[in-house]
């Protein structure tokens, strides 16, 4: 199912150069995703980005995946590899170029992925990760299928970090202080902000689907359609750094954080995940619609490693804010049909 968006990138991904100069692109962004969902990279002219194509000489500091969520080196096991820092060298996947819209005029992305100097895969990248996960559901003619769902804030500026975050002024000149959940009215405070975010989805091939008020004052959900992991990941990084700066050029500011307001719904996001097999079939449901044994071990296997893999899914203090009973929040490995 894959989405049926007019995506800049793949024009791009044909023809880079062509691509950039009928764009009028001066300066590109290379992003590498870090664990911690940071995009990391470099930003170079043009005429650089093109050479780089072809010489493959463009590098990165390995230690970019040393750094932990707070900002801080997290350090190295190899005490010899952490002093010596050695560089990592990035290749752009051409086939995610897209403009940069929430931008300056002249500006492009790019995804890069990380190597050693051999040519072996960097094994820290999450794009890697994520990958050779999807090659062995290539090996056995499966294909994973996605789509994510991001709750987030807006929020009023707030340059103390010390002061608590606050609801931004809507359209009405008042700041939400009541819940509005699905309220179209409460949405329509926020239009401004919306239509710029979509609008820098549509320039930069996001596949958005519906957007509505969730509980919280000024908090908003956003759907993707369904598609492959891989470019839906690159995506939804994506989305959260343009939301960020439609958000900014309307006045206000966006946060993904889990638990940003104390007294207010948390922020998740949601993962709608099935499997299909090269004609497209279903491999969770047989033709009766009833749970096919696959689908047993798909539910059995999230139970046995949901717990070891939680600092991912809860990377920092105020991930576990959120995570507490009675709050929608999945504070228990069970299951159950919905």
């Amino acid at each position: 199912m894959p989405d049926n968006n007019t995506n800049i990138s793949l024009s791009g991904g044909n023809d880079p150069k062509a691509w950039l100069a009928r764009h009028g692109i001066n300066e590109v962004e290379c992003l590498v995703p870090d664990m911690n969902g940071v995009l990391r990279g470099k930003a170079l002219p043009t005429a650089k980005f093109l050479q780089a194509l072809e010489d493959r000489a463009l590098y990165l500091p390995s230690s970019a995946f040393l750094v932990s969520i707070d900002g801080r080196y997290s350090g190295s096991i190899d005490e010899g590899f952490a002093y010596s820092d050695p560089d990592m060298r990035m290749v752009p996947d051409v086939s995610t170029l897209c403009l940069a819209p929430g931008a300056s005029a002249g500006k492009a992305y790019v995804f890069a992925d990380a190597f050693h100097m051999d040519g072996q895969p960097w094994m820290a990248s999450p794009r890697h990760v994520l990958r050779a996960v999807l090659d062995l559901y290539a090996k056995r003619g499966w294909r994973a299928v996605v789509a994510p769902e991001l709750e987030f804030y807006l929020t009023a500026p707030n340059p103390d970090p010390d002061r608590p975050l606050t609801a931004p002024v809507g359209a009405n000149s008042r700041a939400e202080t009541v819940q509005h959940p699905y309220d179209m009215a409460a949405l329509e405070e926020f239009e401004p902000v919306i239509r710029r975010v979509y609008d820098y989805a549509a320039a930069a091939g996001l596949p958005l689907d519906t957007l509505i008020h969730e509980s919280g004052t000024a908090q908003l959900e956003i759907n993707f359609r369904h598609g492959d992991a891989l470019p839906l990941a690159d995506k939804v990084l994506l989305f959260k750094r343009l939301t960020r700066q439609a958000a900014q050029q309307s006045g206000m500011h966006a946060t993904f954080m889990a638990k940003p307001i104390a007294a207010q719904a948390g922020s998740s996001m949601h993962l709608h995940m099935s499997v299909i097999d090269e004609a497209g079939r279903t491999l969770f449901a047989g033709s009766d619609d009833a749970d096919t044994a696959m689908f047993g071990h798909f539910i059995g296997g999230l139970q046995k490693y949901v717990p070891e893999i939680m600092p991912l899914f809860a990377p920092n203090v105020n991930s576990y804010r959120r995570i507490r009973p009675n709050h929608s929040a999945p504070a228990n490995i069970e299951w159950s049909h919905d």
